[in-house]
Order: C-alpha cells, then structure tokens, then sequence
C-alpha cells in the first residue's frame, strides 16, 4: 500500500467521523431547540415565571406537589403568573374578578378543560373531557338528572348506606379503639357511588374480594407509571401515539367491565315496567335519553352564589354555542357519565367526610355546637332528606368551611380557544389557564386567619361581604360541577347521621394536617368514635309538677346534655301529675326504642 492510499483511508476515516460528529451536534442543538423553544411565549406575553429546563419545563418546581408549587410560585411572582410542563405553558390565576371573567363573561372563549391526550373510554366519553358541541350535548342531556327534584329520590338511597356505616361505627366505639375512619368513609361512598350510577348494590366493607370492589380498585389506579409520565411530557410527539397504540390489558379489562356493566344494566332496565325501575343516577341518564328538553348553557351554572351575577353572560355564551338537532345519550357515552360518577363521586365525598371528621375531631367546640344543632333537628325529624336538611345552618357553615380549608379539586383549567384580553391582560390561543383555588382560600386579604377553621365566615352576612369567586370548591359557571348538589346533600345526611349517634375525639395515632391535599388525605385519618352518653334523668319531689310539658321540653332543648338516640334511654320518673309514658312521648316524639 502506497503513500497517498494510506492518506486516502486516514482522509475518509477522519471524513466519517467528522460527518457523525456534525451530524450528532446537529440533532443535540434541534433537539434543544425542539425542547426550549417554546419558552419565550409567555414572556412575550407578560407573564412572569421561574426558568423551565429542557424538555421538562418547571415540572421539578412542583415535586412536592401543586399546592405547594402554587403557593410558591404566586407568592414570588403575583397572581398570574405561568410556568411549563414540557413545552405545554400554564397561566396561573388567583385574582378573583380575573376567575369570575374567564369561568363566565368569558365563557365562549374558555369553553374546554384542558386537552387530556391519553384518555380512553369510557372517561373519553364523559363530560369532564367531552369538548365544544359534544359536551354542550351532552351536558344539556344530563342537567335535568341533576335537578332538585331528581335529587331528592337519592335520599333514601344515601339512608341506606348509612344504616350499615353506623352498623360499622359502632363496632368501633363498643371497643374504644381508634381506628381509620376513611376506610370505612371509602366503602361508605363506594358503596352509594355503584348504588346510583350503576344500580348495583354492595357492603364493600364485608366483601372486599367482590368483582366490583377489585374493578373499582384497580379503575382508580393511575393507568401509568410515574417514569412513562415523565418520558411523555419531554417527548409527547413520540410517546402519545406509542401509548395510544401499547397493549394495557388490565386497564383494557377494568374498561371493559364498566362498559359491558352499564349496557347490560340498561338492556334489562328497557325491559322492566317503567314504574317498576329502580330510581338511581343511571335510570335518571335513561330518562334523560328520552327527554324532549333543550336545556340550554345558562341552565348549566349550579353555583348559586353566581347564578345571578352571571347570568347575561352565560346567556351571551349559549349564543356563541349555536343549537343543533336534540341530543340523545349513546350508551357509551351514559358508560362514559357513570364512570366519571365513580370516580368523583366516591374520591370528592370521601374527602369531604374525612376532612369534616378530622376538623370536628379537633375543634370539640364547634363539634359540640354541632352535636346541639343535631339534637335539635332529629327532635322534630326521623330521618334527614333533600328538603329538611336545608334547616341546618351551622352544618352548612361547617361543611363551607371544610371545603373552602380542604377543597376537593385545589385547581382546574380552561383552555383558551384564541387569543383575548383578560382584565388587561394577553392570554394566547391554546394557553390553559389554570385557577388555583388551594392558594384563593387560603389568601389573608380574603380570609384572616385562614389556617384556622372557622365556619361563622359563612353566615348569610359574611357571604354578602365577600367576592362570590374568591370560594369555588366546585368550580362556577356553565362548566361548573354537575354534581354540587347531590354531593353536598350525601355529606349533611351522612354527618348528619353520624352524629346523631357518635361524637369524635382525637387519639395519639391522630396526625396534624397541615396543608390540603388532591381529592383526600395522605394519611390514615384516625380517630375514636364515641358512643354519646345517654341522658338519666330524675326528678325528685321538689320538681315543679305544675310546670307544663312544652316549660320541660323548652328546658331541655337548651340544656347542654348529649343525648345518644336509637337506643334505649334511662329516666327515672318521680314527678307528681305526670304519667311517665306521655311524658316520654311529648319529648321523644320520633323515638323507636
């Protein structure tokens, strides 16, 4: 071999390498192109925010969690500020006549929630990912089930339930041991949650290893790890379509069973004498199938502290949403709308119960105000419904309370169909907006002392003083939840219930929380339920015989005595003119012993 064939070989090794390395340089620069160059749209627009990495954004800003992050990032850089997961850019609002604009005046321009890339059926088909004309379709279908009057043929359900979680509760309380509440909460609301929307009845307490129980188990699980989250949100373009296309067979399973569950429910309903169907959710969906009315997107808002305010606007929002022929439910899409029940049915409620038992546990105060206010009202009721648990105004404002301290969803988004000024400020097209609610109830200028409960911040005048939207624990306007009002009717009955029989104290398990959490607690919420002592009564022979019945019942009524109902009660009666049996039956007038 020559000189110059030498230098040939060496020439197009070194040509070779020098080709990869460029070739290798060029796609590291596009591909930190690709990853960063997205980050400038926000800044264009005058939205401060913490700087993103490649390919991950601000995902590590929130590795503690949202609540957290939010609180952060507001804190340093006002309250609409923006940050990054991936290349996807967030505005992140906490003013509330900027959320009042967005969620109402605003509303045909933030019509959707956020896009959800990797949702499957049945939740592809429910109303909480449905988007533009489908879910005005839809929800337009659904409102009338979610009527006052619809909802009060739930009651009686939700009673049921209760008898076997007292049944439950009491187990406990015979033995004195502290024990975890949100277990039994868990089974409580699974239990009502497949009860209405899927007509099926359990004791998910006593039957764990039920086909349901385990489908709902592994429904709520998330559909994928932690790592493939990652890997989607820095390169979306690549693991969006191989998801979309990867076999999930447990996922696929648990779909399945909830699909074939519900047609198979409605094809045996179909048959059934309609006066002979049972009244749940998913026989209100089928009624609903079949309706002929055209509810419109003004109807759609169930948040009363709104309804009047916002009402021209929503009108406004229904015109730019354009009718079409009426629309009829498919069976998928009912499918679609009872899983979506299962899961924010089950996990809302069940935090709600769990938080309202922990600050109750720790306010014996107000619990004890409480306990006076359910005295009372099982005084005058047998058992709770739709329309009398309305004459509880301290359990509304400790229920208010709860959620505004603990709020089932701390944020949620709306997606901006193009671009538009929000209070003077630019919000591009394809921006999600977020609302961070966690860091709105918990602002001082609205609320002082907010990490203390409180539930007088709730009475009628204290609500008149404050912004409607500075308190949105079910979100407002047209897209708000549809089920604000069966859920808040399953908590008062269930609390209501609870308390009738049992009080809650603290116990050395019990841990301190300190700050909000998604959907429910991080932690086991122990406690010790407490039988309440019964009332024995006597009255020696100074008692007044001539001091009439309705004098006695006044006394006790304002007496601070817990009385435990549902079991027997002990009196000793030594009055003279008074037959101890009429006397029973003026004060307890609802007693079954």
């Amino acid at each position: 071999m020559g000189l110059m064939d030498i230098l040939t070989a060496c020439s197009l090794e070194i040509n070779a390498t020098a080709v990869t390395i460029t070739c290798l340089v060029t796609f590291l620069v596009l591909l930190y192109w690709y990853s960063t160059f997205s980050y400038s749209r926000l800044q264009n627009v005058g939205i401060r925010h913490p700087p993103p990495l490649p390919f991950i954004g601000n995902l590590l800003y929130f590795r503690k969690g949202f609540w957290e992050g939010h609180n952060k990032l507001i804190n340093k850089y006002g309250p609409a500020c923006g940050y990054y997961i991936g290349r996807r850019m967030f505005i992140v609002i906490s003013e509330p006549d900027m959320i009042k604009f967005i969620l109402t005046e605003d509303f045909q321009n933030f019509t959707n929630r956020m896009t959800v890339d990797l949702a499957s059926k049945p939740l592809a088909d429910s109303i909480l990912i449905l988007r533009d004309e489908r879910w005005k379709g839809v929800r337009g279908v659904l409102t009338p089930a979610f009527s006052t009057a619809r909802i009060k043929e739930m009651a009686p359900l939700i009673n049921q339930a209760c008898d076997i979680l007292l049944s439950n509760l009491k187990v406990y309380a015979d033995s004195g041991r502290a024990f975890d509440i949100q277990r039994n909460y868990s089974c409580f609301t699974l239990d009502i949650v497949v009860s209405m929307a899927f007509g099926i009845q359990l004791d998910s307490f006593k039957n764990s290893n039920d086909t349901f129980v385990k489908n709902s188990k592994i429904f709520f699980e998330p559909a994928f790890s932690r790592p493939l989250l990652i890997l989607t949100i820095a390169f979306p373009f690549i693991m969006i379509p191989l998801l979309r296309i990867l076999p999930n067979k447990k996922r696929e399973e648990v779909n399945r069973f909830f699909i074939d569950t519900v047609k198979n429910t409605i094809a045996l309903r179909d048959q059934q004498d309609p006066n002979e169907r049972r009244r749940d959710f998913l026989q209100l969906m089928l009624d609903a199938r079949s309706s002929d009315n055209d509810v419109t997107v003004e109807h759609f808002d169930f948040i009363n502290q709104a309804d009047f305010d916002v009402k021209t606007s929503e009108t406004a929002a229904n015109q730019s949403l354009p009718k079409k022929q009426q629309k009829r439910l498919s069976e998928d899409e009912i499918a679609g709308q009872a899983s979506l029940f299962l899961i924010a049915g089950y996990e809302t409620t069940n935090s709600i119960l769990s938080f309202a038992t922990y600050v109750l546990a720790t306010n014996p105060s107000c619990q004890e105000k409480l306990l006076q206010e359910t005295d009372e009202f099982f005084f005058k009721h047998d058992f709770p419904d739709y329309k009398n648990i309305h004459e509880l105004p301290y359990l509304d404002m400790v229920i208010a309370e709860t959620l505004r301290m603990y709020p089932p969803a701390f944020r949620f988004t709306r997606e901006a169909a193009k671009d538009c000024l929000v209070l003077k400020q630019h919000i591009p097209a394809g921006a999600v907006v977020e609302v961070a609610v966690g860091h709105l109830h918990y602002n001082p200028k609205i609320w002082p002392e907010p990490h203390k409960f409180i539930p007088e911040r709730f009475t009628t005048e204290a609500k008149q003083q404050r912004n409607p939207f500075s308190y949105l624990p079910f979100g407002a306007g047209p897209r708000s939840c549809i089920g604000l009002k069966l859920a808040l009717m399953e908590v008062k009955i269930t609390l209501l219930r609870i308390l009738q029989k049992f009080k809650f104290q603290t116990c050395p398990e019990t841990q301190v929380c300190t700050s909000a959490v998604f959907f429910k607690p991080h932690f086991p919420v122990y406690r010790v339920a407490m039988e309440r002592d019964y009332l024995k009564i006597a009255f020696d022979s100074n008692f007044d015989s001539d001091r009439s019945v309705q004098e006695f019942i006044l006394w006790l009524n304002h007496s601070h005595f817990n009385i435990k109902r549902g079991r027997h009660l002990h009196f000793c009666f030594l009055a003279r003119g008074f037959h101890a049996f009429q006397l029973f039956e003026h004060i307890f007038p609802n007693y079954h012993g």
